[in-house]
């Protein structure tokens, strides 16, 4: 059987084990948090971002999770700056040309701030620039895809947090964080729509 992990990735830790940075690089991975052998992340999340990474020991499982051909839903809670209008959360619903090509249709609406723990660093915060929280779910991953999607409508991305990853959450789950999950939640597998 499959073994799959959910852990929630801090601000600043790199979605690796080592550190293939500069020699004296003292950036954190998940070796900080993890000391598991044979399972690797499927998929990434950018060192600036938090939220939910699976890791898993079955490569085929790995696949069916970050390839973009089978379409696999990430959920975001993204903290950007000013209020989007209607127009904006329209045109990431709709999909927006980004440098490597347009975006499928994003599910996007506007949302009460989470109750989320605190980032250190904290968000900078201006009094003169509101801001506001959004829930974007994708089914893509690009590099970097939620920063830029929201920066091309003109709202850049304060803090970015992934909350689900198709069947699985961060439902009470702490930063730095880990726990061994069933590979197909029951009732809720992962289907192979790319097929």
């Amino acid at each position: 059987m499959a073994r799959l992990i959910l852990f929630n990735k801090p601000y600043g830790v790199l979605s690796q084990f080592t550190d293939k940075g500069m020699a004296d690089s003292k950036r954190a991975t998940l070796s900080d948090h993890i000391d598991l052998p044979g399972v690797y992340p499927a998929g990434r999340l950018d060192r600036d971002s938090e939220g939910l990474l699976l890791l898993t020991d079955d490569g085929k499982l790995q696949e069916r999770i970050a390839s973009p051909r089978f379409k696999t839903e990430k959920t975001y809670l993204v903290q950007v700056e000013r209020i989007p209008d209607d127009a904006a959360i329209e045109a990431l619903c709709q999909g927006v040309t980004l440098k490597d090509g347009p975006t499928r249709p994003a599910r996007v609406s506007r949302i009460a701030p989470p109750d989320l723990w605190e980032r250190d660093p904290p968000v900078r915060f201006r009094k003169s620039v509101p801001d506001c929280w959004l829930s974007i779910t994708i089914s893509e991953g690009r590099n970097r895809q939620v920063r830029r999607m929201t920066a091309h409508v003109g709202h850049p991305t304060l803090r970015l947090v992934r909350w689900r990853i198709g069947a699985w959450s961060l439902d009470g789950l702490a930063p730095g964080a880990w726990r061994d999950a069933p590979p197909e939640t029951p009732g809720k597998p992962i289907k192979n729509r790319g097929r």
